[in-house]
């Protein structure tokens, strides 16, 4: 008798202590996923939050100083103005550097965008005999360096007396053009990457020829991209520094401006002048933007009407 009585409170104690520990796992449990949950939930913002700083912090210097009241030199806060905004291109030079920077920053854009986006539609559709050299080659210019680019360039240039020399606006647009047209074959074979070609052949079952297919079906979809490949081709241009000095000769240019202008000072304008590029360029990837959603959202709505 006192046996089973000690067997069923052992029993008991153990069921207890089960219980006990299983509750305790549980709540162990909850916890853990609460914790996940929240880190999941709270990790992913603030690191995005801090890493969208860290790269918005140079800009935001940018945007800041161009209000500054300096002198000579703008390294140190003086006091708020807007004399620069007033007068952007009121330093000798600075108007001709940034008229030839623009003039050989569209110039490059468009030329290797159209030129780009043609080779990138032939290496992605259409197979070719020097279709594998073609893809080595285009991407020599984004692995070579930029002052082995330079040089050479330069010793190209000197070759072809009268022609490609002296250097100019022509020898510049040259160079940009070819290290643009990289770019812009890369972007152009990532957007054309899964490419709904049933689409084009839906459009010539239906009576479109090749070139109605081409401006009604292809082009507004690879649009996203090509507008993207011409502005990193535009930024890369127009922020050009090393290849630029060697190829421009005696042609001033806004990063040749500003490097030359180090010694004595940098202006206060050529922060206005980078934060017109800035919102510039922002506001044209705000507009593509709000277009390609549009887009997207057009055959949803035609499709609510019918």
């Amino acid at each position: 008798m006192a046996g089973s009585v000690s067997r069923a409170g052992t029993a008991g104690t153990t069921s207890a202590t089960g219980s006990g520990s299983l509750e305790l796992a549980r709540q162990g449990g909850t916890f853990m996923q609460r914790f996940t949950r929240g880190v999941s939930h709270w990790l992913l913002p603030i690191y995005t939050i801090l890493a969208v700083g860290y790269l918005a912090l140079p800009v935001a210097v940018m945007i800041a100083f161009s209000f500054n009241d300096a002198g000579r030199s703008n390294l140190n806060w003086v006091g708020f103005s807007l004399d620069a905004w007033l007068n952007p291109l009121g330093r000798p030079g600075l108007q001709s550097a940034v008229f030839n920077s623009l003039l050989i920053a569209v110039l490059a854009t468009i030329i290797s965008t159209i030129l780009g986006v043609l080779i990138g539609l032939a290496l992605v559709r259409h197979i070719f005999r020097g279709r594998a050299v073609t893809n080595l080659l285009i991407f020599l210019p984004m692995s070579t360096p930029e002052i082995v680019m330079g040089t050479s360039l330069l010793t190209l240039y000197l070759q072809v007396p009268g022609v490609l020399f002296p250097l100019g606006v022509h020898t510049i647009l040259i160079a940009h053009i070819m290290f643009n047209i990289s770019y812009v074959v890369v972007t152009m074979k990532a957007r054309l990457q899964g490419f709904p070609r049933h689409l084009e052949e839906a459009a010539m079952d239906l009576g479109a020829n090749e070139w109605t297919t081409f401006w009604r079906v292809t082009f507004p979809l690879i649009l996203p991209g090509i507008v993207a490949a011409a502005l990193l081709a535009f930024s890369l241009s127009i922020d050009d520094y090393v290849v630029t000095s060697f190829t421009a000769g005696q042609t001033p240019t806004f990063p040749l401006f500003i490097y030359g202008s180090q010694q004595r000072g940098i202006p206060v304008q050529v922060n206005v002048i980078g934060t017109i590029i800035f919102l510039t360029a922002v506001g044209f990837v705000l507009l593509t933007t709000i277009l390609s959603r549009r887009q997207r959202a057009d055959p949803v709505e035609a499709s609510v009407d019918e």
